[in-house]
């Protein structure tokens, strides 16, 4: 199950149309165009045009799973005592003195550029159920950081 936003779920739930409205005719197409051009066991351009059908059709089924196991939450219901999901955490970088803002989303909604980090990063593992004041120590892939959390809202 992965908890989301309504925001991201909504976004999840108008990508899948596009792919299934829009994508998958274009795919229809592009193999019924490669078909009528002759001999298909030497007709790569068909080879190509089913091989990027396949791969829309994986896309679309593994969006309708990540649909089916969302769970939306509520976010007038979260606390902001702790670092949870959906938590906006404002902390401070302890070696750099850098200020850092990062919403902890599910892994689908996860967007760096709009500071979005999955609950799956070890930053957002390393803050999960602290509170403002805390200084946590979180292992990164290139060694450790010391963060203090500064304050919490809901994202």
């Amino acid at each position: 199950m992965a908890y989301m936003s309504q925001e991201g779920y909504d976004k999840l739930i108008a990508e899948l149309h596009r792919l299934e409205a829009v994508e998958r005719p274009k795919a229809s197409a592009a193999i019924a165009e490669a078909r009528e051009k002759g001999d298909l066991s030497e007709n790569s351009e068909y080879d190509a045009a089913k091989e990027a059908q396949a791969h829309l059709e994986d896309k679309i089924n593994r969006l309708k799973m990540t649909i089916a196991e969302a769970k939306v939450v509520d976010t007038s219901r979260l606390s902001t005592d702790s670092v949870q999901i959906l938590s906006k955490v404002e902390m401070t970088n302890l070696t750099n003195k850098a200020k850092m803002t990062y919403t902890i989303v599910s892994e689908s909604e996860a967007n760096l550029r709009e500071g979005k980090i999955s609950i799956k990063t070890p930053i957002a593992q390393g803050l999960l159920n602290h509170k403002v004041g805390d200084e946590v120590e979180v292992k990164i892939p290139r060694g450790s950081i010391k963060l203090r959390i500064d304050k919490i809202t809901v994202g």
